[in-house]
């Protein structure tokens, strides 16, 4: 564990955090390996899913590492190095999603922002959370044509992961605000029909 003083160390790595979530690092991967602008794919999002629709698996494997990255590297060094907890904790894990967001590099209109906010769970919990997010985000989309609802689903269970098990109040609040976040860039999808996917439909049948 490593210790820095308060008035350096919790700025430093805010500011640290802050700037890893706002880098379109899948924007600059699919400009950067595949030559492609991953907004013109898609749902014009510059995140790894777009970097998957125009550059192939190896670049949006690249895109979605990066972007992980983005949130799990400050928040692990907050977690596991710096030993942070409380308010300290809650500043650098809620820096990346914000940096993400409200990117200044994509004139403060970032992307949806879920490869970030799984690297900001993976800081905090390792694979706890994330194992949850993932199964419940998979099952929905699988099963439901609405990236919304299955990023909601995906929140509810992770929500009711938190209050089950792991009710911890700084976990609490960044969940809480994550939701906000995500599910304002996602308001579009609640404004369309709930779909089901089509193998849905026949085995319903």
């Amino acid at each position: 564990m490593l210790v820095m003083p308060s008035s350096i160390g919790l700025p430093a790595l805010t500011v640290f955090a802050l700037l890893c979530g706002s880098l379109p690092l899948s924007l600059w991967a699919g400009r950067w390996l595949a030559g492609r602008d991953v907004r013109e794919a898609g749902d014009h999002n510059p995140g790894a899913t777009n970097a998957l629709r125009v550059g192939g698996w190896r670049v949006g494997l690249v895109a979605f590492a990066l972007d992980i990255s983005k949130g799990a590297l400050p928040v692990g060094l907050a977690q596991y190095v710096f030993a942070y907890s409380g308010l300290p904790l809650l500043l650098v894990a809620l820096a990346p999603l914000v940096g993400s967001v409200y990117s200044p590099f994509l004139h403060f209109r970032g992307g949806k922002s879920l490869s970030v906010s799984l690297g900001i769970w993976i800081g905090l919990t390792l694979w706890r959370v994330p194992f949850v997010a993932i199964v419940a985000l998979s099952g929905a989309y699988i099963t439901m044509d609405n990236p919304g609802l299955a990023v909601l689903t995906a929140l509810l269970a992770m929500g009711a992961y938190l209050v089950l098990v792991q009710p911890d109040r700084v976990l609490l609040v960044v969940w809480g605000i994550m939701c906000i976040l995500l599910l304002a860039k996602h308001r579009a999808d609640f404004g369309r029909k709930v779909a089901l996917r089509s193998w849905v439909k026949r085995w319903l049948s």
